[in-house]
């Protein structure tokens, strides 16, 4: 396989992973996917900022994370967030240090 192919599949694939979160998995919480995946849809917008900055595109957290909420954060807390249990935000804890560290 070339490498215009390869970034193109994977391109589509990441394109996919992004839709899927944003339309059809809105119930699944990025808590969930922190504790059990190490990332979650804010990382996932902050390596979208990341890659686009690198390559001199202005870009900041929030629009970055528009692009993969398909609304702001804040509409997107009061349409899908759900409240976490004690025990939940105990784990994130440990997985944003973990997977993140001082990045937000």
């Amino acid at each position: 396989m070339d490498k215009q192919t390869q970034i193109e599949l994977e391109a589509a694939a990441f394109r996919t992973l992004r839709d899927h979160l944003m339309d059809k998995r809105t119930d699944v919480q990025n808590i969930d996917m922190m504790n059990l995946a190490g990332f979650c849809r804010n990382c996932l917008s902050r390596w979208y900022q990341e890659a686009a900055n690198e390559r001199g595109i202005e870009m900041d957290k929030n629009q970055a994370r528009e692009i993969f909420y398909g609304m702001t954060m804040d509409e997107w807390k009061t349409t899908y967030q759900t409240d976490a249990s004690p025990q939940k935000q105990a784990e994130f804890e440990v997985a944003f240090k973990e997977n993140v560290g001082g990045k937000d």
